[in-house]
């Protein structure tokens, strides 16, 4: 049997939306040429739900889009083959824009090397930053978030397994493994 050990609430996540949005307006003066792109899957919904947020404190409307990095992935031939996911840019490009990619897990930062590179296919960003719902550590490359909901510690042995409402049906994120 697998120990599981909640580490976020459904009310823990929208909080930590909440503090990463106001932080995005903050480090970004305003909401201005702004573009999130989500790494699908769950990054995609976080994106939706930072852009939200977003809007409501500024009365701003963000675009959000996806980032498809599956033929970027450096585990393709290591790995099950994946579904493409559309890549979707609202406004058709990403040239001159301010890019926030969004994610629900940093891990080695492998994952965010392949989306730093199929975005580099796309055009060129003015900036790129990354917001995460969780950052794990155990980086491989030299890769760091620059909105982080929770920073949370653990053994390269567990698992980090976020849940959200509309994949999973609810708001949640728990470690899976070994635990002390």
């Amino acid at each position: 049997m697998v120990a599981m050990k909640a580490v976020l609430t459904g009310a823990d996540i929208t909080r930590a939306l909440t503090r990463i949005s106001h932080e995005i307006i903050e480090k970004n003066r305003g909401t201005e040429n702004l573009l999130l792109l989500g790494i699908p899957t769950r990054g995609t919904y976080l994106a939706e739900r930072i852009a939200a947020e977003i809007g409501r404190i500024d009365s701003q409307a963000i675009p959000v889009g996806t980032l498809d990095i599956t033929l970027h992935r450096d585990d393709l031939r290591s790995k099950p083959p994946r579904a493409l996911t559309p890549t979707r840019i609202p406004g058709g490009t990403v040239d001159g824009r301010r890019v926030i990619l969004v994610d629900d897990v940093l891990f080695s930062g492998r994952t965010i090397r392949a989306a730093l590179d199929a975005l580099g296919e796309l055009g060129r960003p003015a900036l790129v930053q990354l917001a995460v719902l969780v950052d794990r550590g155990h980086r491989e490359l030299p890769i760091r978030a620059d909105y982080v909901g929770k920073n949370l510690p653990t053994s390269r042995e567990e698992a980090v397994k976020v849940s959200i409402t509309e994949i999973d049906g609810e708001d949640n994120v728990v470690i899976e493994g070994t635990h002390e």
